[in-house]
């Protein structure tokens, strides 16, 4: 929730009155009117990304890290991002210290997640991020890329304007929800691509009580392939 003057979180267990946590250091305990306990704790990025308000599905934590750990996303590195949607990628790249060029489709996503970015990370971040209402399908103007992020239904129509938007020795990453579109984002990829790789990350939580461990019943398997490989810019082929 956001704090607000003579705001109330309310529950079957009584309110608080936001006044009370305002200027309070974070973990501290607050009493419900039926004097129920409450700590009080900011939001991880985590915790936002599966609350705030969304538009489009969002990518979720266990692949947004990897993600931006096969991306070598860092402070100042150039990013293009297509598929914004409700800007969970966006916001954990802005993070990470990117700056980021994205393009979106529908403007109603590009302002949600806009919003979203500036909610969490505050002002600052949205210098570091311009949303266009664009289709990357079409084509790329800017050029000089560090990395390439997607998450679109068709990345491979996206891997030539990729050769000429990124830097050598650039990333391109997809974020695929079928194994076929990975297969067919592969394809697309020529002589100038080496170290290409597709993988899935699973999450599996444990029970740990006492002396019962064990794997949880249920775990987060499948949710999309993440693809990547390096852009090189040049025909490399064995001398006859």
């Amino acid at each position: 929730m956001t704090l607000k003057e003579a705001g109330e979180f309310h529950s079957h267990s009584g309110f608080v009155a936001h006044a009370n946590i305002v200027g309070s250091q974070e973990g501290v305990v607050l009493y419900s009117t039926k004097g129920s306990a409450y700590s009080a704790l900011r939001p991880t990025l985590e915790d936002f990304v599966i609350e705030m308000p969304r538009g489009a599905q969002v990518i979720y934590p266990k692949d947004l890290a990897p993600i931006c750990m096969i991306a070598d996303i860092a402070p100042g590195v150039k990013v293009f991002e297509s598929g914004v949607g409700s800007g969970a990628l966006s916001m954990t790249m802005l993070r990470y210290g990117a700056e980021i060029v994205g393009y979106e489709l529908r403007e109603d996503f590009a302002n949600r997640a806009q919003t979203n970015v500036r909610s969490f990370l505050g002002e600052e971040a949205l210098s570091r991020y311009s949303v266009q209402l664009r289709d990357c399908y079409e084509g790329i103007d800017e050029t000089g890329f560090d990395r390439m992020v997607l998450d679109l239904p068709e990345p491979w129509r996206v891997v030539p304007f990729a050769e000429k938007a990124l830097r050598r020795g650039a990333l391109f990453v997809a974020y695929t929800p079928s194994i076929t579109q990975a297969v067919q984002v592969r394809q697309a990829f020529g002589g100038q691509w080496l170290e290409a790789r597709t993988l899935e990350v699973l999450h599996r939580t444990w029970h740990i009580e006492g002396q019962s461990v064990r794997p949880d019943h249920r775990m987060v398997a499948h949710t999309g392939f993440l693809t990547v490989a390096r852009f090189v810019g040049t025909e490399i082929t064995d001398q006859g």
